[in-house]
């Protein structure tokens, strides 16, 4: 697990975001599992929605270090999941009612992409830095 000298920063600075989206879940997960010891007459299956949300945290926290240690491929799931994420902020901020949720979660994604697609991430994801040295 060697960090990629050739990537850039925003490409690091896109799996640290995404690295705590993957915390922030597992977190919600560990919530969960707590609520779910400490209310006897809890409605519903805690158990299995604590798993189900800490297998997504722990492939979102996954992509993110993979992001920052260098490995191109990830980009692609990383972009699926802030797409993803950017459902969800919307359904937060509109139908729920919720925009102290939804809007800090809508621009974190938005950044997250930014930092994915911007021209030094393109051409690190092409493997083409020399093309920007060089013309430059």
């Amino acid at each position: 697990m060697r960090l990629d000298p050739s990537t850039p920063q925003t490409v690091r600075v896109a799996g640290a975001l995404t690295g705590l989206q993957g915390l922030a879940g597992i977190g919600f997960a560990v919530a969960l599992l707590v609520r779910a010891f400490s209310d006897v007459a809890t409605i519903g299956n805690l158990y299995g929605e604590a798993a189900y949300f800490a297998i997504l945290g722990g492939a979102v926290l996954g992509c993110g270090i993979a992001l920052v240690l260098g490995k191109r491929g990830v980009r692609g799931p990383t972009t699926v999941i802030e797409i993803i994420l950017l459902g969800v902020a919307w359904y937060a901020a509109g139908p729920s009612d919720r925009p102290e949720y939804g809007i800090p979660v809508a621009a974190l994604c938005v950044a997250v992409l930014y930092l994915l697609y911007n021209a030094p991430a393109r051409l690190w994801a092409e493997d083409r830095q020399d093309d920007q040295t060089n013309s430059g």
